[in-house]
């Protein structure tokens, strides 16, 4: 038995089975991955990890787990499903993420069916359950990757507190005691709408303010084109950065002579790309095709601009922002009426569906140099870049 002092949550219990795992090379290699990448950048005090908001899910996982009545053993699964969800980030989390061909969600998944984690776990748990859970499958997935999860929960409220940005603060209490289990479903009561609602706008303010902050968004992109050139030239493969932390993969990219290495030299020295050129999302007749374009045109679109500017391709960054995802909503709310989907419930989350574009733009990032030449050449994005209509 053995307590963990969290900063958002108090002391944390975990048994003997949970500290084994917890003391396993993949789990403490979390310890290493900023849960927020390069955010400490702009928000200096955004260093926490992946480590401890595995173990934030957990609690929060237990807490749950105790409020819909879950006996003992489902509560130990859903704990160690809690403890284990994130476990295949590669360095840097989400930055990386998008110059992978496979998500962590997947490489999640392999950890879990095929490490050393995998002996550990069959002593108690069924790790093919343990996966599907983790995916978000069967009767409790919802519970950790659904619309209203756990992992949701910790991270929105821990990024706040770190960051010191007010907006993804909320009430895990009264969402928690919202939610109930009935018929292999996971409910929201029709009290706890205004708390999902909460949520839910926390997570949308969050986005342009702390996840998709411009300053973020160019250093990212820069990080990207480093690792995606290293990828190009086998220096590192895709499935080493499974065991690689943060720390481990800057090595790496220091010592790679090229766009990687002077990369990171200007990230150190905050020589960042500056913004050059942006369409708007809300100027586009169907943005949600935009943020799920096919990067292949990004390339070209960054390759045509090269040519014009003539300088290299990895030199210019278009960067499509992600999408927040209001559209599905598919927890349902008991209603006097029987059960509805939430976002038939709520004119929140109508609302939020449009205004999820409000913030966001596409964005062509250059350095400061490369920017001037492209205003003394009118480089506009639209015409390098044919939208989706």
């Amino acid at each position: 038995m053995g307590y963990i002092r969290d900063s958002i949550h108090g002391d944390l219990h975990l048994n003997d089975f949970e500290l084994e795992i917890l003391d396993t090379v993949e789990m403490q290699r979390l310890r290493r991955i900023k849960q927020l990448g390069f955010t400490n950048l702009i928000y200096p005090g955004a260093n926490h990890t992946r480590f401890e908001h595995s173990i934030g899910t957990l609690f929060l996982a237990d807490k749950l787990a105790k409020r819909l009545g879950f006996d003992s053993e489902i509560q130990q699964l859903l704990r160690i499903c809690g403890l284990l969800h994130d476990i295949g980030h590669a360095p840097f989390s989400h930055v990386t993420e998008r110059a992978l061909k496979h998500n962590h969600e997947t490489v999640t998944k392999q950890i879990i069916k095929d490490s050393s984690i995998t002996d550990k776990l069959s002593q108690k748990f069924d790790p093919e359950l343990v996966m599907n859970i983790v995916d978000g499958k069967t009767s409790y997935g919802k519970i950790i990757s659904g619309d209203l999860d756990v992992d949701r929960m910790d991270y929105l409220k821990r990024d706040s507190y770190y960051t010191g940005v007010a907006y993804g603060v909320i009430d895990t209490e009264r969402l928690i005691y919202s939610l109930t289990y009935d018929n292999n479903e996971l409910l929201l009561s029709n009290k706890g709408v205004q708390a999902a609602e909460s949520t839910l706008l926390a997570r949308y303010f969050m986005y342009p303010t702390v996840y998709q902050h411009h300053t973020t968004r160019i250093v990212n992109g820069m990080f990207r084109v480093a690792i995606k050139s290293m990828l190009n030239d086998d220096i590192i493969q895709e499935d080493e950065l499974r065991y690689l932390d943060d720390g481990e993969l800057i090595n790496i990219t220091r010592n790679t002579k090229g766009i990687a290495q002077q990369t990171i030299q200007n990230i150190d020295t905050r020589h960042l790309y500056k913004k050059t050129d942006t369409i708007p999302l809300t100027e586009i007749t169907n943005p949600e095709k935009v943020v799920n374009i096919d990067e292949k045109y990004l390339r070209q679109a960054e390759l045509e601009i090269a040519e014009k500017l003539d300088i290299d391709p990895e030199c210019v960054i278009l960067d499509v922002p992600e999408e927040l995802s209001f559209k599905k909503m598919n927890t349902k709310v008991q209603t006097h009426n029987g059960l509805k989907p939430l976002n038939e419930v709520s004119p929140i989350i109508e609302s939020l569906k449009k205004a999820q574009y409000k913030y966001a733009d596409i964005a062509l990032f250059m350095s400061k140099q490369n920017k001037q030449k492209a205003e003394e050449r009118n480089i506009k994005i639209e015409d390098y870049l044919t939208l989706p209509t």
